[in-house]
């Protein structure tokens, strides 16, 4: 399992992807905008950013601009990505995560090819699981 940072912005995303790849030396590895998705979004969305990925160095940070803005707040605009290996040891984390947590989405295939799903745990800890399917 790999444990990544997922930063969220309230519409500001390519601008910090840009900023963070000029301050960590990064590179952007990936960017996918709403218009992109399957997704329908109104015309003021679809050039945000849905998810995006920097290397740094061995490492690698997601990032997203939230739809709905007020989910950014600064602070608090950060959650854990966990990429398993196995369906399995995804259903374990999420089933012992989930005590006491609220569930945003249950596990569920997905349109990007994989299988999520997020909550905030007891302690008020943002997880996202994933687990892509080959």
């Amino acid at each position: 399992m790999k444990i990544i940072p997922y930063l969220f912005f309230d519409g500001n995303c390519e601008s910090a992807m840009n900023f963070y790849k000029y301050a960590l030396s990064a590179e952007i590895i990936y960017l996918q905008r709403y218009k992109d998705t399957p997704m329908e979004v109104d015309e003021k969305q679809k050039e945000k950013i849905v998810h995006g990925a920097l290397k740094v160095a061995d490492n690698q940070i997601y990032f997203s601009d939230v739809y709905e803005y007020d989910e950014a707040t600064k602070g608090k605009n950060i959650a854990l990505n966990l990429n398993f290996d196995s369906e399995e040891e995804q259903t374990a984390a999420f089933k012992k995560l989930s005590e006491e947590a609220h569930v945003e989405m249950n596990l569920q295939d997905t349109f990007w090819g994989s299988r999520f799903g997020s909550l905030v745990d007891k302690f008020g800890v943002r997880w996202l699981l994933n687990f892509e399917k080959k």
